[in-house]
């Protein structure tokens, strides 16, 4: 493999994913550069764009602003414009490349599919849902596929929540330690007409806490590149979830076994919808059931190295008071 070949283009490099893909491609000996709002190259200087990805051996592009936010008219219009153009900047610089990548790793999202408490979604047999943020992933996804690029194989990594130090399980960590870390319980709430206009408006289904959790720990997000990177019969969407889903009780009764705290209180869905416009955040993120498994990997042979979320926990609480000590 040459020089060039061993380069790794890594958009939207700033963030919690980015920045672990980083410092493992270094690691693993590529040279890595990086796209963003700064780096070796800029949005909107496509040119300087086409020249990384030129020669690369991969590309992997995490952008995209944060949905940790409230979804207003103009953080909806950022949450879409920051995937849906810089995944439509990189078509067009792969596009004009000389030598394109063989490989575009894109992320995605498992939002994509209906809230399930009645069966998990894959690839296959997965159902889309509706409402804003599926439409999100929809565009998101159509951005990537549409291009014409005939020498480059293109994946969607349909990502569930991603746990690490320094990732959505500190909030959940803190909650716990504040005697906080109960399930998320559903329950009505009034919707608005802006709310139903712009479809973010999270309807009661009355989970009672039992709202499937998806996730996947950072070190399978990385496993799962390097998977795909190597079986070149890997296209099109991708599911990255444990194979081992749980629910949110389950998932906030771990935590606080992790943190050593025997109870904790539960937080209705009221409290929540206060809470998230105190925080300027959206409940759907906790209260949206997401059962997601990854059929393709496992099909395809990959072995997860945390497939067990009690395992999972403590590996990474462990590596946090390492860090702090």
């Amino acid at each position: 493999m040459s020089d060039e070949q061993r380069r790794v283009v890594i958009a939207g490099a700033s963030g919690f994913v980015g920045r672990y893909l980083q410092d493992a491609f270094r690691d693993e000996g590529y040279e890595v550069v990086t796209v963003g709002r700064t780096g070796d190259a800029v949005w909107g200087n496509t040119v300087r764009i086409r020249a990384l990805v030129d020669g690369a051996a991969l590309v992997v592009n995490m952008a995209g602003k944060s949905v940790n936010c409230r979804y207003g008219r103009r953080n909806r219009a950022e949450i879409v414009r920051s995937r849906v153009d810089t995944t439509l900047e990189l078509a067009e610089a792969i596009s004009g490349a000389e030598h394109p990548p063989p490989l575009w790793v894109n992320a995605s999202t498992a939002t994509i599919y209906r809230h399930a408490d009645d069966r998990p979604q894959d690839e296959v047999t997965g159902e889309l849902g509706e409402g804003f943020s599926v439409s999100v992933a929809k565009a998101w996804e159509e951005a990537l596929f549409t291009a014409d690029l005939p020498h480059t194989r293109r994946v969607a990594l349909r990502m569930t929540i991603v746990f690490g130090d320094g990732s959505a399980l500190v909030p959940l960590l803190r909650l716990a330690q504040a005697g906080l870390g109960g399930p998320q319980l559903d329950g009505p709430w009034f919707p608005t007409r802006a709310r139903l206009r712009a479809g973010t408006y999270h309807r009661d289904r009355h989970t009672h806490g039992r709202q499937r959790f998806s996730w996947v720990h950072i070190a399978d997000v990385l496993g799962a590149i390097r998977f795909v990177r190597d079986h070149e019969d890997l296209d099109g969407p991708v599911n990255v979830a444990s194979p081992e889903p749980s629910d949110n009780r389950t998932v906030m009764a771990t935590i606080r076994e992790a943190v050593g705290r025997r109870f904790g209180l539960p937080t209705w869905r009221w409290m929540l919808e206060l809470g998230s416009f105190a925080i300027r955040t959206e409940t759907e993120l906790v209260l949206k059931s997401r059962w997601v498994v990854p059929t393709r990997l496992v099909e395809a042979g990959y072995e997860f190295r945390y497939p067990d979320l009690r395992g999972a926990l403590a590996g990474i609480i462990a590596e946090r008071r390492q860090h702090r000590d």
